[in-house]
């Protein structure tokens, strides 16, 4: 038996003028290229949890309407977001034309289950590791489900995590791949639609997992860098450190996701630095409290935290970690000036990076389910406008023109090459004069 695993690639926007003008921005086109690189973690791990016997490739696709299939697959195995939805089920068409099995998984195959099993013949809900076995055995006897839902089998247990196929990856095509140290995450913020929707559960993967993974990497790429796939990786600070200490002695660079929590600790981020650690991407989303006020549902986290942000970005960066700062528009209560709000604090905080996005409401989120019951989802169906770089709703406090209008005028602003550079040059500086102040003190 022979499975395909088949992620859809490239970066979507509904809107192509602001992909054109993102593109003519170097810092945003090379890390848009860097993102449209990541291969897709969750059907390598599923590869990887795949009995021996069954022959399985992985396999990219940018143009799912037109690039020649493959006919040698006894069963297909697709992942998808939102903004790929609609793409995901042409493919699986298509498949299913030459009556090929088809299975689907992923992040939108749970947040719209409903939409999702009409297109396939196989709907995996929640978590594929707990389902993935049943999957294969089933398929082996021709006795496929319609649909396996993980989560009536509670959270997977990382403890058993199968080591992901990176050795189906060209390694030519991939300059960074991608390693989970954690899923979920213990806020719960009214848009994010992230791990968490997969299983609610906040869960950390044992250190000697993830160092295994990193060695299986670093056994077939010369001098990978690694994009930790998680929510949250310093949402625990005690397997943070345990994580830092294994990272130290394997000598590769990473880039991750996490809170602004991080910078209360400044022995955990001279760790970080120790062992590899480029940047960080924080979710700042706003510099008002105001804006961010009940965002996160359970303890209005993140609005708290407003008053610390700049002290926070100084912190870590004088640790001689970069920050990533990233910014929502059009959170309820802002209006056109927000968009002058932002670029103020990131000139006045030194942010390293930045990155602007929409306020998105994806199917199955608290938001889109606010949005929709207050008449302001301007279309239901438009999940490929859920690339976070898209209108789907009518904001509050300003028309979706001016919305439109302030994003693309602060992108200008923000990507400036000369701005770019200032706040590069800004922190180089810091840098400097910190490594002098240590070989002073030492």
């Amino acid at each position: 038996m022979r499975i395909g695993f088949i992620a859809i690639s490239g970066l979507r926007m509904a809107d192509p003028g602001l992909l054109e003008l993102g593109m003519t921005f170097p810092s945003v086109a090379r890390r848009a290229k860097e993102i449209e690189a990541l291969p897709s973690l969750g059907l390598l791990t599923i590869a990887g949890m795949t009995p021996k016997d069954v022959e399985v490739e992985y396999l990219e696709v940018r143009d799912v309407d037109h690039e020649n299939l493959p006919l040698h697959f006894d069963a297909v195995a697709l992942s998808t977001l939102s903004g790929t939805a609609k793409e995901a089920f042409r493919l699986a068409a298509r498949f299913r034309e030459l009556g090929t099995p088809t299975i689907l998984g992923g992040l939108h195959a749970t947040l719209a289950p409903d939409e999702c099993r009409k297109h396939v013949d196989c709907l995996i809900i929640g978590e594929g590791e707990p389902v993935w076995p049943e999957v294969v055995r089933d398929l082996r006897k021709g006795k496929l489900q319609p649909v396996y839902d993980a989560r009536t089998r509670g959270p997977f247990d990382f403890r058993e995590a199968p080591l992901p196929r990176f050795d189906l990856l060209d390694p030519d095509r991939y300059p960074r791949f991608t390693v989970q140290t954690q899923r979920g995450c213990p806020f719960a913020c009214e848009f994010c639609a992230a791990s968490m929707r997969l299983s609610p559960t906040f869960r950390t993967k044992p250190v000697e997992k993830v160092l295994r993974e990193i060695r299986r990497i670093k056994s077939l790429y010369r001098r990978p860098f690694i994009e930790f796939a998680d929510d949250n990786t310093f949402a625990d600070k005690k397997h943070g450190r345990a994580l830092m200490r294994g990272l130290a002695r394997e000598g590769v660079r990473w880039f991750t996701e996490t809170d602004v929590s991080v910078a209360d600790d400044e022995e955990l981020l001279s760790m970080m630095r120790d062992a590899g650690c480029y940047q960080i991407l924080i979710g700042l989303e706003s510099p008002r409290f105001d804006s961010l006020n009940r965002v996160e549902q359970k303890s209005n986290w993140k609005a708290r935290r407003t008053d610390r942000y700049l002290r926070a970005i100084e912190t870590i960066q004088r640790h001689g970690i970069t920050v990533n700062g990233c910014f929502v528009m059009g959170l309820d209560g802002d209006g056109p000036e927000c968009f002058n709000n932002v670029f103020d604090f990131v000139e006045k905080s030194g942010l390293y990076d930045v990155q602007i996005t929409y306020l998105t409401p994806f199917p199955g989120t608290p938001l889109w389910s606010r949005l929709s019951e207050e008449g302001r989802l301007l279309s239901a169906e438009a999940t490929e406008r859920c690339t976070l770089f898209d209108i789907n709703f009518q904001p509050d406090s300003m028309s979706i023109e001016e919305l439109r209008e302030g994003f693309w005028n602060l992108t200008r602003r923000l990507y400036r090459p000369e701005f770019v550079e200032q706040r590069n040059r800004n922190f180089r500086r810091h840098l400097r004069q910190r490594v002098k102040e240590r070989r002073r003190i030492a």
